[in-house]
């Protein structure tokens, strides 16, 4: 059996379990709201809420507008995590000041920051790049610098018998021996991102899935929340698997790490 059909499969059974659930009447409707045509004519089910949305074309302008504000956040925190990985590889005393201070941020969830990111920036876009950018910095800032770190003196060495410094160092010998960690980095910082952009425009977005989140919620519509949840897991899914695990798998077979 392939991949893809046990997926299928697997699929298949949490929705027809969901739908048992929600004929049994164990649990509220709210809960388990119907993935058929309900007996009640006024109810609407999950799956034509998120087809709908889909067709009026509500739920892809969301996603574009959360996936707009998430690349913007993510380069940003990918440009500060890839110059303070390097700084903390670099030189020891930035490495026992702002190293030791950003595993200290790196455990303060990002949300935390929101209270801040409202008093400095007020509620909009800049507080949500804000969220985004500095949930997804620390981790891009750890595992670059441990990349940085862990570059096979030998190649240094002989870069550096070579004429080989500065910049010049850093772009054609350090940056490409650290790529297996870098991408590791990448994996994670937009795991982190992700979640920190759902979190920020439930809070104080407006036209993002988050936003479409809350109004869900504010309208007891759990169908409009269960859609725009399968819509953040389709997605997480797909950059997961088709971006990130093929460039793991790639750089492994090229570093000759895999098969």
């Amino acid at each position: 059996m392939g991949t893809a059909l046990r997926r299928v499969l697997f699929v298949i059974v949490i929705v027809s379990t969901w739908e048992i659930i929600s004929k049994s009447n164990l649990f509220p409707t709210f809960m388990f709201p119907p993935l058929l045509i309900p007996n009640d004519p006024g109810g609407v089910t999950v799956l034509s809420t998120f087809v709908n949305g889909l067709i009026s074309g509500q739920i892809l302008e969301a996603t574009g507008v959360t996936l707009s504000r998430l690349l913007v956040g993510f380069a940003i925190a990918v440009v500060l995590g890839l110059t303070f990985g390097f700084l903390i590889s670099r030189y020891k005393w930035v490495d026992d000041t702002l190293g030791f201070f950003v595993t200290a941020l790196q455990s303060i969830p990002s949300i935390v920051w929101f209270p801040l990111a409202i008093v400095w920036f007020g509620l909009g876009n800049i507080s949500i790049l804000f969220i985004v950018a500095i949930g997804a910095t620390w981790t891009m800032t750890v595992n670059s610098s441990t990349g940085f770190k862990n570059v096979p003196s030998l190649y240094l060495n002989a870069a550096r018998t070579l004429g080989s410094s500065g910049f010049h160092l850093a772009r054609t010998v350090i940056l490409p021996a650290s790529v297996p960690h870098l991408i590791s980095g990448l994996r994670v910082a937009w795991a982190f991102a992700w979640r920190a952009i759902m979190a920020g425009e439930l809070l104080g977005g407006s036209g993002g899935l988050g936003y479409l989140l809350d109004m869900g919620r504010s309208l007891q519509s759990m169908d409009l929340v269960l859609s725009i949840m399968i819509v953040i897991g389709i997605i997480g899914t797909i950059m997961d698997n088709q971006v990130f695990r093929r460039m793991e798998r790639s750089v492994a077979r090229k570093w000759g790490m895999g098969a």
